[in-house]
């Protein structure tokens, strides 16, 4: 698989290309989002199988790389890109998310820690899979006590947070260690008490959850 970051933390640069070349993928680096726009902002760019672009790039290192990401799928709306960010920012997930959310990843720098759930996010985005980071939605319910979140029981609340990582029904269960029946009762209920509709189809489960979260004034 070929994979472009762009990251202007060397340090991270190298760990993650080296991590990635050791599971057999191809990867070129940038240290700057514009170097990463030039590349790939042609109508005839060869495009890669996958982008991972940090939030925060130079020169102003606020939300350069995110921008950049978002700009890119607008052109290539099949290009599949993982953003890393080093803090819970829902403002940002939510602006990547805006246009679909098939092919989509956000999640937190520490998740890179864990080899295996940054390879199986890797994988799963690239496949066209959404992955949002469970803490995105975790801090966001503990920062905001007393909003309509409250209506949730502890147990929706885990099915929540599972459905934002973009895994289906059965894997909910699988990680929960529950029956299939039991996490579809689940999501029917969180969905009647969130006042949303339900969806057969995950990524727009978790477009509706992101939205639903930025609509109560979550930013």
């Amino acid at each position: 698989m070929r994979i472009v970051i762009a990251e202007d933390s060397v340090l991270l640069l190298d760990g993650l290309t080296r991590l990635l070349t050791a599971e057999g993928h191809e990867v070129t680096g940038h240290v700057t989002a514009d170097s990463m726009v030039t590349a790939l902002g042609r109508a005839d760019a060869v495009l890669p199988d996958l982008l991972v672009t940090d939030v925060r790039m130079p020169p102003s290192h606020t939300d350069e790389g995110l921008r950049a990401a978002v700009h890119l799928r607008s052109l290539h709306p099949d290009l599949p890109v993982l953003v890393l960010s080093q803090y819970v920012e829902q403002s940002y997930a939510s602006e990547l998310f805006a246009r679909g959310a098939r092919g989509l990843g956000y999640v937190l720098k520490d998740r890179v820690a864990d080899v295996d759930e940054f390879l199986d996010a890797v994988a799963r985005v690239s496949a066209g899979g959404t992955v949002v980071d469970p803490e995105v939605v975790t801090q966001i319910i503990a920062r905001h006590p007393g909003s309509d979140l409250d209506v949730l029981t502890r147990r929706e609340r885990e099915v929540l947070a599972l459905m934002a990582e973009g895994r289906s029904n059965a894997a909910i269960a699988d990680r929960l260690v529950v029956g299939l029946p039991a996490v579809e009762k689940h999501v029917t209920n969180l969905f009647m008490k969130l006042g949303l509709p339900p969806a057969a189809d995950d990524h727009r489960r978790v477009l509706a959850v992101l939205r639903w979260l930025d609509q109560n004034g979550t930013r």
